[in-house]
């Protein structure tokens, strides 16, 4: 039990701290963001799972070797009388944090799910009132507000969604560009993937490797969609519809239309603007099948190890 928590400590402190670092400032992600994206879905999985693990195991410690039959011995104990003697004070708090951080985390992502399904059917009811349908473009919708903006609306029924100051400024290969880029985004269920991160950042504000991991996710999925839009568009128009779009258009009042918060369509960024646009301009060589390989394997065994070792103490 004692080798287990110790473990699984230093496993979430790695997780916690330094890997993630390390990550973020990485080159070779660009190369193959599809990768990056599965090792960051697999750090943030491994951290909390072995966070969680490490406070159970170490709060159990006093009572038995094996974790199935120290949490019978202490759930009888609590309903039967005290807690035991050998129980001291860390380990009980060890055992309310882990049972505390588990259930802040997963009412983290049901609340931060509810409130993004909400806000996504309040604007969707704004965008079927104020815009019409792009001829030509199913699922796509026109709304008439003079900034270049585009977004995608994820839901039973998705649908992208255009400005006419957008359309008026890109030329036909540009456009193409940016549908193909949103719907990407559908395609490969990214709002999902970012969800999932911002719940996290929202159950984590102290933690700066939250924000860190979500600024760095969103930039991943960004290059996942400019990959899919440059099967059919050449690099030099995503590349500069990447700049309209990414356009400082919040410098003027953009109150006069529904457009949604920041959740959905995500502030821009120059540094993530830049970022894509580099990679257009000059792209960098894949990442070779053996790199890719080993990354997903680090990612798959990042994950089986605090799995194995709690299933291994039941």
């Amino acid at each position: 039990m004692t080798g287990a928590w110790i473990g699984l400590a230093v496993l979430a402190l790695a997780l916690a701290w330094p890997v993630p670092i390390a990550l973020s400032k990485a080159a070779w992600p660009a190369r193959a963001p599809g990768t990056a994206l599965a090792l960051w879905q697999a750090v943030a999985l491994s951290g909390g799972l072995s966070m969680i693990g490490a406070l159970l195991a170490f709060g159990l410690t006093p009572f038995e070797n094996d974790l199935g039959v120290a949490s019978t011995l202490l759930s009888g104990h609590i309903l039967d009388g005290p807690v035991p003697a050998q129980a001291g004070a860390l380990q009980i708090v060890s055992l309310a944090g882990a049972v505390v951080l588990g259930v802040h985390l997963v009412l983290s992502l049901a609340t931060t799910a509810a409130n993004t399904a909400r806000e996504r059917h309040r604007h969707r009811a704004l965008i079927e009132l104020l815009s019409s349908p792009l001829q030509g473009s199913p699922g796509t919708r026109m709304l008439d507000f003079p900034a270049p903006v585009a977004y995608c609306l994820p839901g039973v029924r998705s649908i992208t969604v255009l400005t006419e100051g957008l359309v008026r400024v890109l030329d036909a290969a540009q456009l193409r560009a940016v549908l193909a880029h949103e719907r990407a985004h559908l395609r490969q269920y990214h709002h999902l993937v970012l969800l999932a991160f911002k719940a996290w950042n929202i159950a984590l504000p102290w933690f700066p490797i939250a924000n860190r991991a979500e600024k760095a996710v969103a930039l991943l999925v960004e290059m996942l969609a400019d990959d899919d839009a440059r099967r059919e568009v050449d690099d030099a128009s995503l590349a500069t519809a990447i700049a309209i779009v990414g356009s400082p258009w919040r410098d003027g009042d953009p109150a006069s239309a529904p457009l949604p918060s920041d959740e959905i369509v995500p502030e821009a960024d120059p540094e993530t603007l830049g970022a894509r646009v580099s990679r257009l301009i000059s792209p960098p060589d894949s990442l070779s099948r053996a790199a890719r390989a080993l990354v997903l394997a680090t990612g798959v065994v990042l994950v089986a190890v605090p799995v194995a070792v709690l299933v291994a103490l039941l």
